[in-house]
């Protein structure tokens, strides 16, 4: 039943087609305009019979289709407008953004705090870096870590003695190694 009011959808557009090629276009603008916006809400109607008939998910996608074929309107006459869409660009946090959030709702908000591993190790990985956590966190940092557990705190010890012989070692004298050693040095005393 639904393919004989399709087919008969197919009928009248051929028609209006036939009918608007036998016309004059210049002289009849606004009336095709008229008759494209008749078309549109008889098929409208026809459409809202047929959707009785439909299954929910047959609705779902048929409703899909229609708003995408609206946005694509839309676009189209900003389009000849002139106007140009631009998308709006949604800054997302970083890696350390996101790692500081979560040290900072650690230490104020233990109830809605939710352990999550990638953050700890981003910052197991960046602790000595003082730009990537600024001596405010670190001092966080060492509050977070005293309650840090099984192999995540034996290799964190592990790597905090490699590099402290790393940079005991003749020959590494860097100005910015002083600060990395010094917490290096913290860490190991509050975890060994």
């Amino acid at each position: 039943m639904g393919k004989n009011r399709k087919g008969a959808v197919m009928e009248k557009r051929k028609k209006r087609k036939c009918l608007m090629s036998e016309q004059d276009p210049p002289a009849n603008e606004p009336d095709l305009k008229k008759q494209k916006a008749e078309g549109e809400e008889e098929e409208e109607e026809e459409g809202v019979e047929t959707n009785q008939e439909l299954t929910p998910e047959e609705k779902r996608t048929l409703e899909r289709k229609l708003k995408k074929e609206r946005k694509k309107a839309q676009k189209k006459l900003l389009r000849e407008a002139g106007i140009v869409s631009q998308k709006e660009e949604v800054k997302k946090p970083t890696g350390s953004e996101l790692a500081l959030e979560y040290l900072t709702s650690w230490s104020e908000n233990p109830e809605a705090w939710k352990f999550q591993k990638t953050r700890q190790t981003w910052l197991l990985l960046h602790m000595y870096d003082q730009d990537k956590v600024p001596d405010e966190y670190f001092s966080i940092l060492l509050r977070y870590l005293e309650g840090l557990q099984g192999s995540a705190r034996t290799v964190t010890v592990q790597k905090a003695e490699a590099l402290m012989k790393e940079y005991d070692a003749p020959g590494t004298e860097d100005p910015g190694s002083l600060e990395k050693r010094e917490r290096i040095r913290i860490v190991l005393q509050l975890l060994s």
